[in-house]
Formats: C-alpha cells, sequence, structure tokens
C-alpha cells in the first residue's frame, strides 16, 4: 500500500485540519517569540543533541545512546530553567488582550501632566531616567527590589530623584495610579538582541518590562536628551512629552514615529 493510499484510509476531517492550524500557529507563535534572542541558541544546541542521538542510535553506540537518554530524562525540567525568561515573556504576551487599550492608563490627569513636565525637564538637562507607570498588571514583585515610596507623584519629585548623586537615582521608578510606590528598583533586561548600540541599559530595561507586563515605560536618554516609551513589547523612541502625556491619557497616536522594536516582539 503507497503512502498517499495511505493517508486516504485516515479519512482527515474538519476537526483534523482545525487541530493542525492551531498547531501550526502555537509553533509559529512559538519561534517568533524566541527570534533573536540567546534562546535561539540554545534551541540549536538541543536540536544538536537529539541529531547526535539519532546517529548514536543508528550506530548502536550504546554508551553514547544511554548518556542521551540519561540526559532527556532531566530535559523537561531543564527546559523551565534554561527558557525561563522566554517562557515568562511569552506567557505575558498571550495574556495581553485588545480589551487592554481600553484600560485607564492613569487615574487622573493631573498624574499624566506631572510625569510628561518631569521628563521635560529631565531632556532639557539631559538626566538619564526610567519611568514605569504601573497598569493592570502588579508589579510588587519590581517594587520590592528598590526603595519603597508613598508619595504624590509631582515633576519636582521626579527630578530629584534622577539627579545626580541622589541615593535614588540609579534604578527606575514605579508609579501606581498617582502614587510613587518604588524608586531605585531593578527591571529585567530584554532578551531580544538590540543591533542599534545607541540603545542603553536603560533601553535595555524599559524593553524588558514592557516584554512581560502592561506597564508603560519611559525612558530619558543621559547621552542625547531623547525620550523613549516602551508598552507592550515595543518601543517608540525621539518621542516629545506631550506623546508622553496623551499616551499615559490613553489619547496617544503612533502615526508618524520611529518603528517599534524589536520586531521580534511585535
Amino acid at each position: 500500500m503507497s503512502l498517499l493510499e495511505e493517508f486516504r484510509l485516515l479519512h482527515p476531517g474538519w476537526r483534523d485540519v482545525i487541530e493542525i492550524v492551531i498547531v501550526a500557529v502555537v509553533v509559529y507563535r512559538v519561534l517568533v517569540q524566541f527570534q533573536r534572542t540567546r534562546g535561539v541558541q540554545i534551541l540549536f544546541g538541543v536540536l544538536l543533541l537529539f541529531a547526535a542521538y539519532a546517529v548514536a542510535w543508528v550506530l548502536k553506540l550504546g554508551m553514547i545512546v544511554e548518556l542521551l537518554q540519561l540526559v532527556f530524562s532531566y530535559g523537561a525540567l531543564a527546559a523551565v530553567v534554561v527558557f525561563q525568561p522566554e517562557l515568562r515573556a511569552a506567557l505575558a504576551h498571550l495574556g495581553r488582550t485588545p480589551m487592554a487599550r481600553f484600560l485607564p492608563r492613569l487615574e487622573t490627569t493631573t498624574a499624566a501632566d506631572e510625569i510628561a513636565g518631569a521628563v521635560e525637564r529631565l531632556r532639557q538637562a539631559r538626566l538619564g531616567a526610567i519611568i514605569v507607570v504601573e497598569r493592570k498588571v502588579p508589579l510588587d514583585d519590581y517594587v520590592d527590589s528598590g526603595s519603597a515610596m508613598r508619595a504624590r507623584v509631582s515633576a519636582d519629585l521626579l527630578v530629584t530623584i534622577f539627579t545626580p548623586h541622589s541615593p535614588l537615582h540609579d534604578g527606575a521608578v514605579v508609579i501606581r495610579r498617582d502614587q510613587i510606590v518604588g524608586a531605585a528598583c531593578i527591571l529585567p533586561l530584554t532578551q531580544h538582541t538590540l543591533n542599534d548600540r545607541s540603545l542603553g541599559t536603560r533601553h535595555r530595561a524599559a524593553l524588558g518590562l514592557a516584554d512581560e507586563t502592561d506597564a508603560i515605560v519611559i525612558v530619558v536618554s543621559e547621552e542625547t536628551g531623547q525620550i523613549s516609551v516602551a508598552a507592550q513589547g515595543r518601543l517608540w523612541r525621539d518621542v516629545s512629552a506631550r506623546y508622553v502625556r496623551d499616551r499615559l491619557a490613553g489619547s496617544a497616536r503612533d502615526d508618524g514615529l520611529e518603528a517599534p522594536l524589536p520586531e521580534a516582539a511585535v
């Protein structure tokens, strides 16, 4: 019986077609998520191990087969540990829904005005800064990594925090509603490879948090004074303080802005 005749005996139905499409989409999204990350190199290493196992099995190299079987027996646990950053980013990306765009960015426009005012002053003074605005996903773990605060958002306070030699200037400020709840907070760096060398640690941290949460992260470059906004795994560069204010208020338009980076996170 030929392969074609065997396939005809399977009688694939509409459920099989749906399952094939779902699996194909899932595999595609996983590959897109791993694109341009260090996980790609690890994935190639895993495939190389499988290839070595197949060759050893064909050549009847018993000891190598036994060793590789031992490695594969703990493979699932090892994969969770090795691919933890990519898996966390993928689950966060999966949890994003189109309804997120209708969520309020800040409870008051006053807080958005204060943040925008602080960003403009920081830009003019060429003071590096990274400001995180919490939305639906809680950021308690990142707040705990820094110094807890409870102060009403104000432009003066934000500028003071990021003034050089301030004990809290090295790190991120986290804002919840209209309150500053943390300063000098440590953020995760993005796993994506960024080809633009002008993007420093602050931009990588902003993208890292935007990969994993729905927060809006504002970065002021110390070298160029440019303002950037990271959200939903994307980065908009060289924006204005007014754009920051509109973005926080939920009325910003991205028309005419530089293409978001990195492409793999889109």
